[in-house]
């Protein structure tokens, strides 16, 4: 059964964002790293509390985005990745 079901609430919520890795895997859509920043700037100040960076092994242009967003952005905890060498080496 759903928690709501038992009409019982927790007491505080956590969100999770995963707008900047995620969203780039729409179609057509391609973010610079100071675009990124910015979008992950507004999710802190709206008080998202963790935000996914995005996916540092990607590419050259996605690690300097998580690096650039991890060192300005409070709430950006880390980067996705895989459970291969490179991917961990990159975060």
């Amino acid at each position: 059964m759903g928690i709501a079901l038992f009409n019982h609430f927790p007491k505080s919520v956590r969100f999770l964002d995963t707008t900047l890795r995620d969203g780039e895997q729409t179609p057509g859509v391609s973010l610079v790293p100071e675009n990124k920043l910015r979008i992950a700037q507004r999710l802190d100040e709206l008080g998202v509390d963790v935000i996914e960076a995005g996916f540092a092994a990607v590419s050259d242009g996605e690690m300097e985005s998580v690096k650039l967003i991890a060192k300005q952005v409070e709430g950006a905890d880390f980067s996705a990745a895989r459970g291969t060498k490179n991917d961990i080496d990159a975060v």
